[in-house]
């Protein structure tokens, strides 16, 4: 595993087209895109986690706890 890990570059536009191709596919109700929108997001935001202040990164967690719950409800509706 210590092989797969990349050191932190600068975000990339591929980094922010992936993030939000897996959003805009989990928003459609394609749920098997779940993971790749977890994993492309923990990267991206790892990138950008390093310019952001302490309160800056509280905020930007908290907003993607809030976008994860409204996925998950919708998901549950669903079914």
């Amino acid at each position: 595993m210590a092989d797969q890990l990349q050191p932190l570059d600068k975000v990339q536009p591929e980094d922010i087209a992936r993030t939000f191709e897996a959003a805009v596919n989990v928003f459609q109700g394609k749920t098997e895109h779940m993971d790749d929108l977890l994993k492309n997001g923990g990267t991206l935001l790892r990138k950008v986690s390093k310019n952001f202040s302490p309160t800056q990164l509280v905020l930007t967690v908290a907003a993607l706890a809030v976008v994860s719950i409204y996925v998950i409800n919708r998901a549950t509706e669903e079914e």
